[in-house]
């Protein structure tokens, strides 16, 4: 019997331009291979060494290398003692990671509406949002774009609420001259292959309180109080203590080992990208169709996507050019699927604000091809759809 022709989606043999494409050197492959060579695979000393170069990276003094992104929000949260009957204010374009993390906790997300301008979370809603059981807010820095943190830390100072950072698409991000996730207790990294530097999987908190930091490392460890290195090293190996039940998220030694030498082109590779940016902004910014994103030569923007809002003509709309460029070769997308439109989201989830803003924006934003290998000749090939 004939099988059935399925289309890859991974395959990109007849694509001219992808959507993301990773970046693995020979240096990175070689810095792998050599942890092979260790006794120790898991939770040693290469994680010790990005945890170190992290933190001295993003100004902090503490960095927890976790597996991945997800569970650096939902330790992070469980570490300030958020919990059932506590609610966390969120907003409503990010992934769904940052709301499971919530949900994982046993508290409920709180849905915010964004701000048109930059699509982060939108004060106004903040305000809206709150009640007497917000414990938490969870500021996302979509595209890589710091959200307006002085204004956030001044709402959650004058209601006595925590600040937990989702910085998965800001590594390199600052707000003037302080890295995001330095403005509440703690913020979380993602390292997954479309990110601005990966590990494959994994991720990073980082905090500059001893407290938070102690908890999420017992809590990425099954709550055990001494690492896999320590308990063989200082005295009989099965005398430990469980402090409070963990899980496992521990990060490897050799997605460690790849992320250390990630790190050191972030910079580089974050400026390629920007630059990639605001040339689509230059050869768009006359286009009446098309609200580009506010990108400046001064301001510290990680750049991790590049989001358009298309206004609907005729026929020319998101979904229109969306099919276009996948005709023409050129993967795009669109990010996110607003959180209220999910079956699960609209059981466990609170909204209070209308969500306007998030609405209409969702209808025409869309995502498109941006990293650091990308070519102009690419680009003007995206381009040429418009």
């Amino acid at each position: 019997m004939k099988k059935r022709n399925d289309v890859d989606v991974f395959n990109n043999s007849h694509i001219k331009v992808p959507f993301v494409l990773p970046e693995i050197t020979n240096e990175d492959k070689k810095a792998i291979l050599s942890t092979l060579n260790q006794n120790l695979l898991t939770d040693g000393p290469k994680l010790r060494e990005f945890e170190n170069k992290f933190a001295k990276f993003t100004g902090v003094k503490y960095a927890i290398g976790v597996s991945n992104a997800t569970a650096a929000l939902q330790l992070s949260l469980k570490a300030i003692g958020i919990g059932k009957g506590d609610e966390v204010i969120v907003p409503d374009i990010t992934f769904i990671a940052s709301v499971n993390a919530i949900l994982f906790t046993g508290a409920t997300p709180v849905i915010a509406d964004i701000d048109k301008e930059d699509y982060n979370i939108s004060i106004d809603s903040i305000k809206k949002s709150l009640t007497n059981k917000t414990k938490a807010i969870m500021p996302v820095h979509f595209t890589g774009k710091s959200c307006k943190m002085h204004k956030i830390r001044n709402i959650a100072k004058k209601n006595n609420i925590r600040i937990i950072e989702d910085c998965a698409h800001a590594i390199g991000s600052r707000l003037g001259k302080k890295h995001v996730g330095t403005f509440g207790d703690a913020g979380c990294f993602s390292f997954y292959p479309t990110k601005n530097i990966t590990t494959l999987e994994g991720g990073m908190v980082i905090t500059n309180s001893k407290k938070n930091s102690e908890a999420i490392k017992a809590l990425r460890n099954h709550g055990i109080t001494k690492s896999y290195k320590d308990r063989f090293t200082k005295g009989k190996p099965w005398e430990y203590d469980v402090i409070i039940p963990g899980y496992n998220n521990r990060l490897d030694e050799i997605r460690s080992a790849l992320g250390i030498s990630q790190l050191k082109r972030i910079a580089k590779n974050n400026l390629k990208r920007k630059n990639a940016a605001l040339y689509y902004n230059s050869k768009l910014k006359n286009n009446e169709l098309v609200t580009i994103p506010k990108i400046l030569k001064d301001e510290d923007h990680a750049c991790h996507l590049y989001v358009l809002r298309i206004k609907k003509s005729g026929k020319f709309s998101r979904d229109y050019l969306f099919q276009k460029l996948l005709k023409n070769g050129i993967r795009s997308s669109v990010h996110y699927k607003p959180i209220h439109e999910f079956t699960a989201y609209k059981k466990n989830a609170k909204i209070i604000d209308k969500l306007d803003n998030s609405k209409l924006v969702y209808k025409e934003m869309i995502s498109l091809p941006l990293y650091p290998q990308i070519k102009k000749k690419q680009q003007n090939l995206v381009l040429q759809n418009f």
